[in-house]
């Protein structure tokens, strides 16, 4: 839900930050630049700059108020994910064939393990029935 207070304080802030850089800038870039269109031009590049300033300020004055939670997926996604990504390409490639460096980044992102069971379900044998 939005603070509508906060809201309004941020916008008020933004106004007067980007629309005040840009005013001083116009100034001195009118009694600076011989040609005024170039001096309103460096004015808007002010403005702009003081658009970012206004937004840095408004971010430390009103922090997030959302909560961000993460929650476990469910494995049968995860394969179903796996299978569609193997279907795209052909296979998904062999996990001893990556070099050390992404095999320390999967590890580091938990992806890992979910490669390495797919490959080995993948490379299992398959038992064959014959009939009699």
């Amino acid at each position: 839900m939005v603070d509508r207070r906060h809201l309004a304080a941020a916008v008020v802030i933004g106004a007067v930050v980007s629309l005040g850089t840009f005013l001083i800038a116009a100034r001195i870039f009118a009694a600076t630049v011989a040609v005024p269109d170039v001096g309103r031009a460096y004015a808007m590049l002010v403005g702009l700059l003081g658009c970012v300033l206004s937004g840095v300020i408004c971010a430390k004055l009103f922090p997030p108020k959302r909560e961000v939670v993460e929650s476990a997926s469910d494995p049968a996604w995860r394969l179903a994910a796996m299978q569609q990504l193997a279907g795209e390409t052909g296979t998904i490639g062999r996990i001893e064939d990556l070099p050390p460096q992404v095999i320390a980044e999967m590890k580091e992102l938990g992806l890992y393990e979910l490669f390495a069971s797919y490959d080995a379900e993948q490379n299992r044998p398959q038992a064959t029935v014959t009939g009699a």
